[in-house]
């Protein structure tokens, strides 16, 4: 099996490290991986400037680019073949519920299920600046790939996964979630530069969960592994019944 790993915190991240450890368990691995950090980019491409690749080591690259970027990268120049899977992670910090819609993380295996490959984004549910607890979030991770390889997934759907900030044996039995629903708070910060012109800056805001049974929040919330299955359809089906008795 081959495996593509990459993530949105930088191929030197301490998380992208642990995952591919732990995949060469299972078969061959390929970083494909942003030189830096492109966290809350989204499901971007770089269209407006050249993409460079560096090569690190064997089987392990830089690119100065996206999550999304680095999967057209890997799959359609770097990587010897296809690859059977993508795997995304670990991102340092929760992917739950709408925040998925800015991760680099999830957009990554967002653009392999384009592609029709296998994919599963992983995160560490932690709000530390470190986390001794990567390599436990790999080992689910691993357990979880080991799964999907076997069982295959539903057509166009992909795994999100968020580890608790625990140690392996802390850690409660994988749950099927939901995304969770919440408020958010946004921050931003406006400062004036040496030169008197003022700018902004987007802060930490503030996210308050719904803690509702069936979420992931609740599960992670709870010590719970939360493995969240997504899909790219964003169709509302219940407002199309709605709005379909409009006339215009």
């Amino acid at each position: 099996m081959h495996i593509l790993v990459t993530n949105d915190d930088g191929v030197h991240a301490p998380g992208i490290l642990a995952l591919a450890s732990a995949m060469r368990e299972l078969g061959n691995v390929t970083i494909v991986a942003p030189d830096q950090e492109r966290s809350a980019v989204g499901h971007a491409l770089t269209l407006n400037s050249p993409l460079r690749v560096f090569k690190l080591d064997d089987g392990r690259y830089a690119v100065n680019g996206t999550p999304t970027d680095c999967v057209n990268m890997g799959v359609h120049r770097l990587l010897p073949c296809r690859p059977d899977i993508v795997v995304s992670g670990i991102n340092h910090g929760p992917n739950l519920g709408y925040d998925v819609t800015y991760s680099g993380t999830i957009a990554a295996a967002m653009e392999a299920t384009l592609m029709g490959i296998p994919a599963v984004a992983i995160s560490l549910a932690t709000r530390e600046e470190h986390s001794s607890h990567f390599m436990d979030a790999a080992n689910v991770a691993t357990r979880v790939v080991r799964r999907v390889m076997y069982d295959n997934l539903p057509a166009g759907a992909f795994l999100n996964i968020n580890v608790p900030d625990f140690p392996i044996e802390e850690i409660k039995a994988p749950v099927v979630t939901r995304q969770g629903r919440h408020s958010f708070v946004g921050n931003l910060v406006d400062k004036v530069d040496p030169r008197g012109k003022k700018y902004y800056w987007i802060g930490n805001g503030e996210s308050n969960f719904n803690d509702c049974a069936g979420t992931d929040f609740y599960a992670i919330n709870r010590k719970h592994v939360s493995i969240t299955p997504l899909h790219l359809d964003l169709t509302n089906y219940e407002a199309m019944q709605v709005i379909t008795s409009w006339e215009f």
